[in-house]
């Protein structure tokens, strides 16, 4: 679901006139699905990966990954205890790039019309930074930057059954170039309300604090 064009042009005002980072919010699309009727207390968890995420270079991107939802987790009411964990949580990432749902593709026109080379972005290659490819117009972003899709997942298993007890996923589109700090608190909206979220799709929006100079 796109976002409203207001909701772009009053956040690219603020950081204009602001001349700094500035907050705004993160609207995520979530649903979650539970087996859980509580937490037990002094619940624990460990992360659990794939075959393919235990060496290399995709080892090192799960790992930052983990390091992104382990605050959602904690604030959840789970502690991460590898030794003698109650829970293992296996977290996942998306994020691609498409062209913005209000840029004027006659500036991205080529000698056969219009057109735009889309990319397919895995985790760890989009840069960090907010607006960051300059300004088309005051407190426009051009019309012709990436537009983000992101989507995070959270799975639950109880220990030592590996029974699915959690599932959880929340979307986001936007202009926003700062997938780390984006993912964290999609983590966050991921969890809201466990371990009984409301029944079906649902929007959570929560804010993301300025970084400090």
């Amino acid at each position: 679901m796109k976002r409203l064009l207001t909701s772009l042009i009053t956040v690219a005002a603020l950081a204009g006139l602001s001349g700094c980072a500035t907050r705004w919010v993160v609207d995520s699309d979530v649903q979650s699905f539970s087996k859980i009727a509580a937490v037990p207390a002094g619940a624990t968890f460990r992360f659990e990966r794939l075959p393919s995420q235990q060496s290399g270079a995709a080892m090192e991107s799960q790992a930052q990954l983990e390091a992104m939802a382990q605050p959602a987790l904690e604030r959840a009411g789970l502690r991460r205890d590898d030794a003698t964990p109650s829970y293992s949580a296996q977290v996942g990432a998306r994020v691609s790039a498409e062209l913005s749902p209000w840029a004027d593709p006659w500036l991205q026109a080529g000698p056969w019309g219009p057109r735009y080379g889309g990319w397919a972005l895995g985790y760890g290659r989009v840069p960090y930074g907010g607006f960051g490819y300059g300004w088309y117009g005051p407190g426009f972003p051009p019309a012709a930057n990436p537009w983000y899709e992101r989507e995070v997942s959270i799975v639950l298993r109880a220990l030592p059954s590996n029974e699915v007890v959690y599932e959880t996923r929340a979307r986001n589109d936007g202009p926003y170039t700062s997938s780390p700090a984006i993912l964290t608190v999609m983590f966050e909206a991921a969890l809201h309300g466990f371990p009984n979220p409301p029944q079906g799709a649902r929007r959570v929006d929560l804010e993301i604090l300025p970084r400090q100079p």
